[in-house]
């Protein structure tokens, strides 16, 4: 729907253009045949017997006539590329200010690039092409040649506005993620997350079920408390599973002193490797107070 109302506005322009042109046209027309004929007919009197000299006389209407056709075009054609020219300027101004609006309400930081596009001086040229009645034919092609400059000017202006505010919204979702990663982590890091994530992990990884988390949580409740920051100051052992030395959980991940999971994901697997399962391990610390 906009871009028909674009197109009859600017069908509009162009169409009220061409018949301010045809309109003045009848007068200066009249005038130049009239005076072009009265010309002719001087000329045809004074040259005398071309045939005989062997001589052309030019054709004294025919070239009134042409340069009057000649000279009709180019003027429709200024009236017209103005009206064209102004409806484009007149949309690239539009997008210019929508483009400025949604950055302004959405508050977002451009990462200091410019959050505006000045479109004053666009529309100042399309104020003073507008009013090109009283015109000379060289003062519109002028005034169409800085509309047609500052369009150009405005829409690079827009679309570099249009990119900065694109990363500002990815910089914006990323740091959403990074902020819901970090919640996320932290609920995890908590004894009770902690539980919630060995128990998923331990059921999708090695198919143990209640039971077997029955006497997993109280081996790592005996060990650590659930703790991901536990650390025994005697022995240096770390961590929810008190690995001893803590930097083995590295080979579960990097993050291994700041991430329960990465810690849980190491204990279950040296549970698993060594003594089969939580209960076996459980079993194995109530005899000797360590596993």
């Amino acid at each position: 729907m906009l871009h028909n109302t674009r197109a009859l506005r600017r069908a509009s322009s162009v169409a009220e253009a061409r018949n301010a042109v045809t309109a003045r046209r009848p007068k200066w027309i009249f005038g130049t045949i009239a005076g072009g004929v009265i010309g002719a007919a001087l000329t045809v009197g004074i040259v005398s017997a071309p045939a005989a000299a062997g001589a052309e006389t030019p054709a004294a209407v025919a070239d009134v006539t042409s340069f009057v056709t000649g000279g009709a075009a180019p003027l429709t054609k200024k009236a017209d590329d103005a009206a064209i020219h102004i409806s484009l300027a007149q949309d690239a101004a539009a997008a210019a200010d929508a483009v400025t609006a949604e950055v302004a309400a959405s508050g977002l930081d451009l990462a200091g690039a410019p959050a505006a596009v000045d479109t004053s001086d666009l529309d100042t040229w399309i104020d003073r092409l507008g009013d090109r009645d009283g015109l000379s034919s060289r003062e519109v092609t002028s005034l169409t040649a800085y509309v047609t400059s500052e369009t150009e000017a405005v829409t690079a202006e827009t679309a570099t506005l249009q990119n900065d505010y694109a990363a500002a919204q990815q910089r914006k979702v990323e740091q959403e993620q990074a902020a819901a990663a970090a919640a996320a982590l932290a609920q995890a890091n908590t004894p009770e997350g902690a539980k919630a994530t060995a128990r998923q992990m331990m059921a999708s990884r090695y198919g143990w079920g209640d039971d077997q988390f029955s006497c997993l949580n109280s081996l790592w409740t005996k060990e650590s408390g659930w703790n991901y920051k536990a650390y025994n100051r005697s022995g240096g052992a770390t961590g929810i599973p008190q690995a001893l030395p803590g930097s083995k959980m590295a080979s579960a991940g990097a993050d291994w002193q700041d991430n329960a999971a990465t810690q849980i994901a190491w204990g279950l697997g040296y549970i698993e490797s060594v003594y089969g399962t939580p209960c076996s391990a459980w079993g194995h610390s109530q005899a000797s107070n360590w596993y």
